[in-house]
Formats: C-alpha cells, structure tokens, sequence
C-alpha cells in the first residue's frame, strides 16, 4: 500500500532535514520526501494518507535495552504486551539483552525470538547474544553461529564478568570478526548486593550502597582490554560524572566505544527513593544531582551517544515488597519520548541562545539516528528518513501534555518511579515499514 504523510514537520538528523515536507512511502520504503516532479505525483496514488498538520515526522525511535521477558519470564510481560507498548512508544527497532530464560546463548533460542516477533508485524527484534554460555562468564559463546541467528552484539547483561581473561579472550574474539561487545562497567565484587547510590541519603535510609567506583573500576579495566585488543564496546547505561569523564578520555584517545544512558537516569537522582519508593529501585542506581546534570552535559557534547528506555517490566508480587527486596526494574517503552523531549525543553530554557526546535532535533537524533549508529542497525536503514529507507517512522505531537499512569500503559509492567508525573509529547501514530502498526487518533 502506497502511504502519504502530508504537512508535518519532518525531523530526519541523519540526513540534516528539519522542515515541512510531505512524505511519500511505497513498498515498505520512503520513495519520497519534500517537492516531487509531476510525473512522480500523477504516478502516485496512495492508498491512505496521514495529515500530520502541526506534528512531527520522525524517523521510528531505536531502543538499545528492551527486556521482552520472553522467553521465561512471561508473568513479567509478553511479546504481544511489550510490542505494543513499542507502537505506543513509537518505537519501532528494538535491541534486547540476553538474560531471558533459557539465556539467549544458543541459534535456536534467538531464531525462535526473531520468529515470533516478526509474526506479531510490529517492532523489529534485535537480540544481543550472550557472551558466555549461561551468562556463567566461564566459556564463550559460538558468537559466529549466534551472529548468524541475527545476534548484532553480544552482552553479559546485568551479570558481572568476574575473570577478566575471559573478557580478554571474548573481546579478542570479537575484534577478530568485527563484532561489538555490550557491557555494563560494574565491578563483580564492589556494592555487590547494593540498592542504592552510595551515599548521605543512603546512609540515613539504611540501605546497602553501590559506590561510584564500582562503574570506574569497571571502565578501567575495559578499556585496558580495549587497548590491548583493538574490540569495539559498546558500554550500557553509564550513571556517575565519573564513569562519563572516563568515556570521555577513551574517546578522544580514539578508542572504539560508545556508551548510552537509562532516560530516567537523565532526569532522577537519588533523592527520588524519598520513602522508600520501590519503584525508583533500578540499576544502576539513581545517583547524586553532580551525576545527573554531567549525564546532561554528556548528551550535550557528545559524550553519551545515545538515550535508551532500559525497559524492565516488573510484576506486582516483585516491585510492591520494601525497597531493598523489590526487584529491580521499570517501565519506558512509552515513556522514551517524552523523557527525551522533557530533556530538550529543560535544555532550550537553560541556555538562551538555544532555540526549543534545535533542543527537539537533538533529542529527537539521540533516540533515533545515534542509536541506530552505535548499535549497527543504521546500516540497516533504521534511525533515518533518506529516500529507499526502510519506511519506519513516529509521528507524535510535541505540545501534548499527559499523565503518567499505570493502568494507561500497554506493557505488562506499570511500575515507573515517573507515575503521576505529567510529560509532554504523545505518539500520535507509528508506521513500521511502510504499515501504519498504531494510530492513536485517525485525522
């Protein structure tokens, strides 16, 4: 079905588009965009046509940590709820870790999750595979076989790699056929069993801490590997002005890393447990405000490539326990976008010489074209509106003000330490190639 996106305003960073423009979508693919020549519109017959007056067109946003809890753990979420909170969300390309159950450690286990998601014709499914068998951090993963099941990287997700000559034969591995590694830094021994930034505030509740150096001895020994190997890593979810100053080294060391960071870790600090608030409970842990503003900088300068959701949705039996029982986790596939753009006001008040439609390009870019970039997948087309792309698009209203609530949102899991909180911007329809798969309102 030919597809018309008609008077919105299109914002494309990768390819440095900003303005109003129609959008002309055929075969699953962007054929047009902008001024077409009269032979192209008298060719053209769409088969249904959007009026995005007054949104924005943007490319499908692109998630580096989505937890679809399938397989194992469906009381959490299912495939079917966690897509569609993907629609919702606008979402429309999704990297998943490998800690589901079984571990996504085998071709048959991704191949069966690949399958299943193209069935439901929604979001596209990107697993990492895991990096040891089991997640056990003992023996290595036939990353070949894995990458040939459609694993674009490999991770150890939120399991700490003990023996770092493991870490150093993986990532030897992984440079020798071009293959990135997920990590997140965090010291196998240091805040083990910790629920909360190490800390005054942690202190006076009582809970156990995770401290700051748990993430720096981490990076430290990671970029070491990185220098003696020459493995492009990917480093998930950095939280501490520390860990960031560390990155920002290694960068301009021109070592081969990126790194993102949780959404609610740009906004919230530790503060925010106030009395024991289990749904702030997640990980890393909210740190001090000295964290959360170097996180915004980070996002400003370049430092952190990318925003994903960290979407970890959790049942009732697990989230309403006290705070140092309850599992970590949250909800944010719906929530990605409004976050980000949350950002971008606050960003665009602060400085003045900063417009609120430079601040919405930007943060529109690091949920969509940055993090199709660090992830790979923006050879794939996805993160981008170019002309022959893959026609995955958001089309959502930036002014529109929403309440945060549980029973409102589609995933599984309604925990999110946001409840209650109003955000701006609502995905008003999402198109996965070339397929309208959500639209809140027909217009």
């Amino acid at each position: 079905m030919k597809l018309v996106i008609k008077n919105g305003r299109v914002i494309d960073p990768a390819n440095g588009v900003d303005a109003v423009q129609d959008l002309y979508i055929e075969d699953g693919k962007v054929a047009a965009l902008g001024s077409v020549s009269a032979e192209f519109a008298a060719g053209f017959t769409a088969g249904r046509t959007i009026d995005a007056s007054g949104l924005v067109v943007a490319p499908g946003l692109v998630d580096l940590a989505v937890r679809l809890r399938e397989p194992g753990y469906e009381y959490k979420a299912t495939l079917e709820s966690e897509m569609q909170a993907a629609m919702q969300g606008g979402v429309t390309s999704l990297v998943c870790p490998p800690d589901t159950d079984p571990v996504l450690d085998e071709p048959g286990l991704v191949e069966m999750l690949k399958h299943r998601a193209r069935r439901l014709n929604q979001a596209h499914v990107h697993p990492l595979g895991a990096l040891t068998m089991g997640l056990k951090g003992q023996a290595l993963t036939e990353m070949a076989e894995l990458t040939g099941s459609g694993c674009i990287g490999f991770s150890q997700a939120e399991v700490p790699m003990e023996d770092t000559t493991v870490l150093l034969r993986a990532l030897q591995y992984a440079k020798t056929y071009g293959y990135t590694t997920w990590l997140r830094p965090q010291d196998a021994h240091i805040g083990r069993g910790g629920v909360a930034h190490s800390g005054p505030l942690a202190s006076r509740l009582g809970l156990s801490g995770v401290p700051v150096m748990a993430e720096t001895i981490a990076l430290h020994t990671i970029f070491e590997l990185m220098r003696a190997t020459g493995a492009r890593v990917h480093l998930c979810r950095i939280s501490s002005a520390a860990g960031l100053e560390l990155v920002r080294a290694a960068k301009a060391e021109g070592l081969p890393v990126s790194c993102d960071v949780g959404a609610h870790h740009v906004h919230l600090t530790d503060a925010d447990i106030g009395f024991f608030d289990s749904n702030a409970r997640v990980t890393p842990p909210f740190r001090s405000q000295r964290d959360r503003d170097a996180i915004r900088a980070g996002l400003l300068d370049g430092t952190v490539d990318a925003i994903c959701s960290d979407h970890t949705p959790v049942d009732d039996d697990e989230k309403l326990l006290p705070f140092g029982e309850a599992s970590p986790g949250a909800t944010g596939l719906e929530l990605l976008l409004s976050l980000a753009l949350k950002w971008a006001h606050e960003y665009a008040a602060a400085q003045p010489g900063v417009s609120e439609g430079q601040a919405l390009a930007l943060a529109v870019s690091r949920i969509s074209a940055d993090a199709a970039r660090v992830s790979g997948l923006g050879g794939l087309n996805a993160g981008q509106l170019g002309v022959g792309s893959v026609a995955d698009i958001c089309i959502f209203d930036p002014a529109v003000r929403w309440t945060v609530e549980g029973k409102a949102l589609a995933s599984q899991g309604k925990h999110t330490p946001f409840l209650g909180y109003e955000l701006a911007g609502q995905v008003q329809a999402t198109v996965v190639a070339g397929h309208v798969a959500y639209q809140r309102n027909a217009r």
